[in-house]
């Protein structure tokens, strides 16, 4: 267990410092790039479905939905149900060069992924998909 804990927290600062990197590439802080991830994942959202996506208050996303929005990145619609309420969507022109951000680091994770047979990378996904959620519980925890 402790090398594999050893070994998740490696992964995880390299994660981060990717991303920061990925980040200041396209002119954004870590939040706003992460906040870019999350609604290319999930499609439009709310304010009230981006904070508490992010657990950031609600003073807080509408600064970084004004932020996005001025950088080109985002914009406002109508949601088409009930106008009462206004969806944050991607706008998909401007995140059309992030594909050659990642095609350097996607090669590298194809390459690695042949060293291993289909059923350990399942093993891996399972893994990792079971940690995303367990994490996702407990930052939900720490939020309260």
């Amino acid at each position: 267990m402790a090398r594999l804990a050893a070994s998740g927290r490696a992964n995880s600062a390299v994660t981060v410092m990717f991303h920061s990197a990925v980040a200041a590439r396209q002119g954004l802080n870590a939040t706003e790039s992460k906040t870019l991830d999350l609604l290319m994942r999930k499609g439009p959202l709310t304010a009230k479905d981006l904070a508490a996506e992010t657990g950031l208050a609600p003073a807080s996303v509408t600064g970084l939905v004004d932020r996005l929005e001025t950088k080109g990145y985002v914009r406002r619609v109508k949601h088409p149900t009930d106008k009462r309420r206004v969806l944050v969507e991607i706008r998909m022109e401007k995140m059309a060069g992030m594909a050659e951000v990642f095609a350097d680091w996607a090669r590298e994770v194809e390459e690695l992924c042949a060293d291993f047979t289909t059923a350990e990378l399942e093993t891996v996904i399972r893994f990792l998909d079971g940690a995303a959620e367990r994490q996702h519980r407990a930052a939900a925890r720490l939020s309260r």
